[in-house]
């Protein structure tokens, strides 16, 4: 029996995930420079086509996981009690597990909030010069927030979470007021263990 496969079509008559060669044909027949790939899981089909085209293939040419992260790097990650609860978030150097920032805890957040908040926070720092260009992170979720230059969490704004969502506010005006060389990469934990900036809570 054949492996499933999963047809991502980032430019054709519909943009999607396709479960089938004849389904993905269809999409991108008659379509000048059409764009599409094969992938064997479901998720690295959703990742890729939720990153888009152009940036899932700046971020597949670096060295394969396999070989493991680039030491030279910073590494962030979140952790909330509760979810929303009390959220804090931090960076770490990659290799030494120093850790670079560390914030929170706020009251009434969600691990995605930290999650985007701690990849803003540390784009910032890699740009204010820090011989380092590489970010890691292990939410998808943040990932595509940072990309959209946007927060679409869910949370109702209150007064219990207000300091909270002015931070969301200043990393999001961060993102659409400055340009950064910043590479930013998918940890894989699953062949790389966790996330250095973790904290263990698992």
């Amino acid at each position: 029996m054949s492996k499933q496969k999963y047809y991502v079509v980032w430019k054709g008559n519909s943009p999607g995930i396709y479960t089938s060669w004849e389904k993905c044909q269809g999409e991108i027949k008659n379509i000048r420079g059409s764009l599409f790939k094969s992938f064997g899981n479901i998720e690295e089909a959703r990742r890729a086509f939720e990153m888009g085209y152009d940036e899932y293939m700046k971020n597949s040419i670096p060295v394969d996981v396999l070989d493991g992260p680039e030491l030279n790097s910073i590494s962030v990650d979140a952790a909330s009690s509760g979810n929303p609860g009390l959220m804090e978030y931090q960076g770490v150097d990659t290799e030494t597990k120093e850790v670079l920032f560390k914030m929170g805890p706020y009251n009434n957040a969600t691990n995605n909030i930290g999650e985007f908040l701690a990849l803003v926070h540390g784009i910032a720092i890699l740009e204010k010069g820090l011989k380092k260009k590489i970010i890691y992170s292990d939410s998808i979720t943040a990932m595509s927030w940072v990309r959209k230059k946007r927060c679409q969490t869910k949370l109702i704004r209150s007064k219990e979470n207000e300091e909270v969502f002015i931070l969301v506010d200043r990393a999001i005006l961060w993102l659409k007021e400055n340009k950064y060389s910043a590479i930013i990469k998918k940890w894989e934990t699953k062949n790389w263990g966790e996330i250095p900036a973790d904290f263990g809570r698992k």
